[in-house]
């Protein structure tokens, strides 16, 4: 039986404290839980925060205080800039996460409310929807008190929990596209019973078992995950949610999160081996978090290898979503599995197979990105083109390929290397139908011989392998890349024409942005770039967005997730 991990990667994680406020909820010195976390060696570390309620919504404590405070108001606006303080003190030594546990309280001001709290939430990497109090003003998750008082105004345990998940219900039609995962999705029952009909939904024919039913996939065909969530088990009532409605998550293709809800320092660390094993038991052999608000695969054993195919694994996914816009990046892909991947197979529903390619490919939405992390093997195959030996800096490239374009030649692939000393090579595939190669060659040597040490035109030539130790994208929408990985690339879809890659490397050039890796590929008349490149985000960004309509799709990529 393969051994489950000590560690998990938390989204419900570690509340943040309200700092100034009289009733306190979270933790306050964020260092100290840090510390703890990377006393334990874990790679990384989830902070959560509430969203400010409206004043109406409070708890018997928050009420007893006299201050008709919103409670962390302050300390919510201050909290993005509280994380990007702890992610530079601890950078290099762990990677820290953030998201916001979004108050539902209706779908009037409270909507309006909730939507206003998400933009002040710079940054965050998830947003949790959940549900907390009734539109009576009385919480779920308060005392018994307050529990017993809001059974009493809704007449009957049944009448109590359809109430919840009508809301919970309304929560997702109003905001569905502002959060990625449903929290603790049967609460009610900290305070008061579970009711048969709740507790047999799968088989029974109540109208209550028949609404849950329906609530599960609305949130599967929401594309949404499912909070599991150990704060139920330190409260006595187990973890939410209870097996059979895991079971039958797992049976929808919903994913779920994994987090301990913990708002003391003493309690890190706690029940995550009990996670795993508590999903497990459901069926579920992968769980998710979140970068960027997109979803990264996480395995629960603890397997080297098999954490190393889930890193190639996120990194497909991140980078195909980053392809997408935020509607469709929701949308749970399609995947293929090959060669040592082929495992993922059993593991990942409606999957298919590659044979012995040794590659994930991952689609949705008529796009897709095949990714692997073993070495390209050289094509050995023929072609014409153009060797170059040159230095290493911003404009090099734009130069050679400003000269061709000049020339009316048309540059059809393309290999580039830095040497890590201050020069570089490239090998460009081109069309010499035209026959003035030699005249871009002349051109080059006698107005920037300074840039080129040597520029040679090769008939013949096999295709130069520069390959090493990466994460590879081997294609795009099927047309072969092979580009190595890393921090930033600039994916396009362009007019596969001469001058149009030209508009993008003049672009970056005049930014000062240098490129470091460069794969062209074709597919009849659309062409096809990945090019790693190593500048300001925000600048590549903006002049991604004025390429002009030759350019059908033009995205930075960046890789957040571990």
């Amino acid at each position: 039986m393969k051994k489950l991990n000590e560690f998990i990667w938390e989204t419900h994680g570690i509340h943040a404290g309200t700092e100034q406020d009289r009733v306190k909820h979270g933790i306050d010195k964020l260092e100290k839980v840090v510390d703890k976390a990377i006393e334990a060696n874990h790679p990384s570390i989830t902070f959560i925060i509430h969203s400010p309620r409206l004043t109406n919504f409070r708890y018997i404590a928050e009420r007893e205080t006299n201050v008709k405070f919103i409670r962390g108001n302050r300390s919510y606006l201050n909290y993005p800039k509280r994380i990007a303080d702890l992610r530079k003190r601890y950078e290099g030594k762990i990677n820290i996460k953030y998201g916001v546990e979004l108050e539902w309280m209706g779908a009037d001001l409270g909507l309006q409310w909730s939507r206003s709290k998400i933009f002040q939430a710079e940054d965050a990497d998830y947003v949790i929807g959940s549900v907390h109090f009734a539109p009576e003003g009385l919480p779920y998750d308060g005392t018994k008190e307050e529990a017993l008082e809001l059974l009493k105004i809704r007449g009957s345990l049944e009448a109590y929990w359809d109430g919840y998940f009508n809301e919970v219900i309304q929560m997702i039609e109003c905001f569905g596209d502002m959060i990625q995962i449903i929290g603790h999705i049967d609460l009610p029952k900290l305070n008061v019973d579970m009711p048969e009909a709740l507790l047999n939904f799968e088989t029974s024919s109540h109208p209550l078992a028949n609404k849950f039913r329906t609530l599960l996939e609305l949130i599967a065909d929401r594309n949404l995950s499912l909070d599991v969530n150990m704060a139920g088990k330190f409260k006595g009532v187990g973890v939410y949610p209870i097996q059979s409605i895991l079971r039958r998550a797992n049976e929808l293709q919903i994913p779920v999160c994994l987090g301990t809800d913990l708002h003391h320092v003493r309690y890190y660390g706690l029940n995550f081996k009990e996670s795993l094993e508590y999903i497990q038991e459901a069926g579920y052999e992968n769980y998710v978090s979140y970068s960027k608000l997109i979803p990264e695969n996480r395995t629960i054993y603890d397997d080297h290898d098999l954490k190393v195919k889930y890193t190639v694994l996120n990194k497909g996914i991140e980078l195909l979503n980053q392809r997408l816009d935020s509607e469709h990046r929701k949308i749970i892909p399609d995947f293929s599995f090959g060669g040592s991947f082929s495992e993922f197979v059993d593991i990942y529903k409606n999957a298919t197979g590659m044979g012995d390619y040794n590659a994930i490919r991952i689609r949705k939405w008529g796009k897709s990105i095949t990714i692997t992390n073993e070495i390209p093997k050289s094509s050995k195959r023929l072609v014409n083109g153009l060797f170059s030996e040159h230095v290493d800096e911003p404009g090099v490239i734009s130069a050679l390929f400003n000269t061709l374009a000049s020339e009316g030649i048309n540059v059809e692939t393309a290999r580039l290397k830095s040497n890590n000393d201050g020069t570089a090579v490239a090998f460009l595939t081109i069309e010499n139908s035209n026959g003035k190669i030699a005249d871009a060659i002349e051109f080059v040597n006698g107005t920037s011989a300074e840039l080129f040490h040597n520029l040679t035109y090769k008939e013949n030539a096999e295709l130069p392998n520069y390959y090493g130790e990466g994460v590879y994208l081997l294609e795009m929408d099927g047309v072969k890349l092979n580009l190595a990985l890393s921090e930033k690339v600039i994916l396009t879809k362009h007019n596969n024409a001469p001058g149009v890659l030209l508009i993008l490397l003049s672009a970056l050039s005049s930014k000062n942005i240098n490129i470091i890796d460069l794969r062209l590929g074709k597919l009849n008349d659309i062409g096809y770039s990945a090019i790693a490149i190593d500048g300001d985000s925000n600048v590549i960004r903006n002049l991604l967005s004025n390429l002009g309509e030759q350019y059908y799709e033009a995205n930075l990529i960046e890789f957040h997730s571990m």
